[in-house]
C-alpha cells in the first residue's frame, strides 16, 4: 500500500526544522523531481525549479525512489532503502507503534490493526487463523508462533490417532460441542475451526455440511430464518 506525501507537521511530509539545515545543501540532478536522502530512507529531496527541499515522510513510512517524478511515501516492507538506514523515532499512539503501519496485536495473535495518522483500524483474522508478521496476511494459526493452540482450536484437542475411524488419511472432521454450524479438521493432530456455509450445519454422519433438517438435534439452528431465500441471495 503506498501514499503520496501529506503536508502536514505532525503526520506527514514537511520541511525539516531549522536544526537540520545544514544538510539541506543538495544539487538537484533535474529542476523538477524527488530524490531519496544519502543516509536516511524516510527522508528525501524535492527539487522544484532547481531548488531543492528537504522532506520527511509520515512516521512509521519510508521514501520510495523508484520513479523521480512521482513523491511516494510507502510502507518499509515495500522498499529497499539500500544503505540509508536512518530513520526517524516512532511515534506511538495506542495500537499504532508508529503513526503509520500495520501492526500486529500483542496479546491476540488473530488481531492486527491498520495505522493511518495514529489511528489504529482493528482486523480479525476469521477462525482458525491469525496474522503473520513476516507475511501480512492471515494464515493457518499453528503456523504462527505467537499462537497458543488451544486459545486457537478453542480447547479442543484432537483424538489420538488410533481412536479415529473415518477416511481421508491423516487428516480427520470433528463435531463443535455446541455449535451446529462449526467443526475442527484435524491435521497432523493439530485442531483447525471451521465453519460451514450461512444456511448449512455439520453432520456428523457424512462428515459434511448439510440442510439443518437432515442433522438431528439441529433442525432450528437458523431458527425462523427463510433458508430458501438466504441460500438463493447468496448464490
Amino acid at each position: 500500500m503506498h501514499t503520496t506525501c501529506i503536508h502536514l507537521k505532525l503526520n506527514g511530509c514537511a520541511a525539516v526544522s531549522q536544526r537540520n539545515q545544514q544538510d539541506d545543501l543538495y544539487n538537484c540532478p533535474k529542476s523538477f523531481g524527488f530524490y531519496p536522502h544519502d543516509i536516511s530512507c524516510d527522508k528525501y529531496w524535492a527539487c522544484d525549479n532547481g531548488t531543492a527541499a528537504l522532506k520527511v515522510c509520515g512516521n512509521g513510512l519510508v521514501f520510495d525512489d523508484a520513479d523521480p517524478l512521482r513523491e511516494n511515501c510507502a510502507y518499509p516492507f515495500t522498499v529497499n532503502c539500500g544503505e540509508r538506514t536512518e530513520r526517524e523515532p516512532p511515534i506511538s499512539t495506542p495500537n499504532c507503534p508508529n503513526l503509520y503501519g500495520i501492526f500486529a496485536d500483542e496479546a491476540n495473535c488473530r488481531v492486527f490493526y491498520s495505522c493511518w495518522n495514529g489511528e489504529g483500524s482493528r482486523y480479525e483474522c476469521p477462525p482458525g487463523l491469525a496474522y503473520d508478521r513476516d507475511q501480512r496476511v492471515c494464515v493457518w494459526a499453528d503456523n504462527v508462533d505467537s499462537c497458543d493452540q488451544q486459545d486457537v482450536a478453542e480447547g479442543f484437542v484432537c483424538p489420538d490417532a488410533d481412536q479415529i475411524d473415518q477416511p481421508g488419511g491423516h487428516y480427520s472432521r470433528h463435531a463443535h460441542p455446541t455449535d451446529c454450524r462449526k467443526f475442527y479438521v484435524c491435521i497432523d493432530n493439530v485442531a483447525r475451526p471451521y465453519g460451514c456455509s450461512v444456511g448449512t450445519v455439520f453432520n456428523v454422519d457424512t462428515l459434511q455440511c448439510d440442510d439443518p433438517e437432515n442433522v438431528e438435534g439441529c433442525e432450528k439452528y437458523y431458527g425462523d430464518v427463510d433458508l430458501k431465500a438466504l441460500k438463493k441471495r447468496d448464490g
